[in-house]
């Protein structure tokens, strides 16, 4: 069995080899990935593995992300440390998933899930998560507004903001609204072609960036409409070609 890990977290890529390596001596891990970019390119180049263990959040961007950029034709272990209502879906379509921290029973159970299956039940779980990669974007949120409730469409959206735990909306108008999403829950609802993840606080709209400006170490720093500190805005040297894509796109 020939395995691929795409984890983004060193020390946890280690541990999910030494477990496979010890409950399956025969396994052969060929490559441990630690971003979208990264396995994207392996991907597209080397021949396909039998399974793939694949980190959900990863340091430049969601693993959805590779989905839509190269066809994946082999099963999917999934691994995360957020019960969203992606890993439900995960599951109901019979693709297994792990939550963080990953426990010896469970990656166990994952692997004879994956070895008992028959090749055709393999290859509809593999569509299976291609329909979820093609889900519909979200077009509107449901936010309070003093006593009421109202819809807020995705395209007045200028970006979510993450700030002590709690997630707003802020219009272009610069109208901040609570909502009870995570960014992580976010990255799946929204159009990958109109919203970008620049670090773990900003989503930002393609219509919310006003200017670019190089930084230190490759990273760039952003002016956003409404404004907020320009500290908060920097992209990672890592996440920098592919920001500067999607605004190119």
């Amino acid at each position: 069995m020939n395995v691929v890990l795409i984890e983004d977290e060193p020390l946890a890529a280690q541990a999910l080899a030494a477990l496979l390596t010890r409950l399956r001596p025969a396994a052969r891990i060929l490559a441990s990935l630690g971003s979208v970019e990264e396995a994207v390119e392996w991907l597209r180049e080397q021949p396909a593995p039998d399974l793939l263990f694949c980190d959900i959040h990863l340091s430049d961007g969601n693993s959805f992300d590779i989905f839509r950029q190269v066809m994946v034709d082999v099963p999917v272990i999934f691994t995360t440390a957020y019960d969203t209502y992606a890993i439900q879906a995960f599951q109901v379509n019979s693709v297994d998933y792990l939550l963080k921290p990953l426990q010896a029973a469970e990656v166990e159970r994952a692997l004879q899930k994956y070895e008992t299956r028959h090749p055709a039940t393999l290859s509809a779980a593999v569509a299976n998560v291609q329909r979820l990669v093609r889900t519909t974007p979200r077009s509107r949120f449901l936010v309070k507004s003093g006593l009421a409730l109202k819809a807020v469409l995705v395209d007045d959206v200028a970006y979510f903001l993450a700030e002590e735990g709690v997630v707003f909306l802020v219009t272009h108008q610069g109208k901040r609204h609570i909502i009870a999403d995570t960014l992580d829950q976010l990255e799946g609802q929204l159009d990958a072609q109109n919203f970008f993840r620049i670090n773990r606080q900003f989503i930002l709209s393609i219509g919310a960036v006003q200017e670019i400006r190089p930084y230190f170490k490759g990273r760039l720093v952003l002016q956003v409409a409404p404004p907020v500190a320009e500290e908060s805005l920097v992209v990672s040297a890592g996440r920098a070609p592919a920001f500067k894509q999607w605004l190119d796109h």
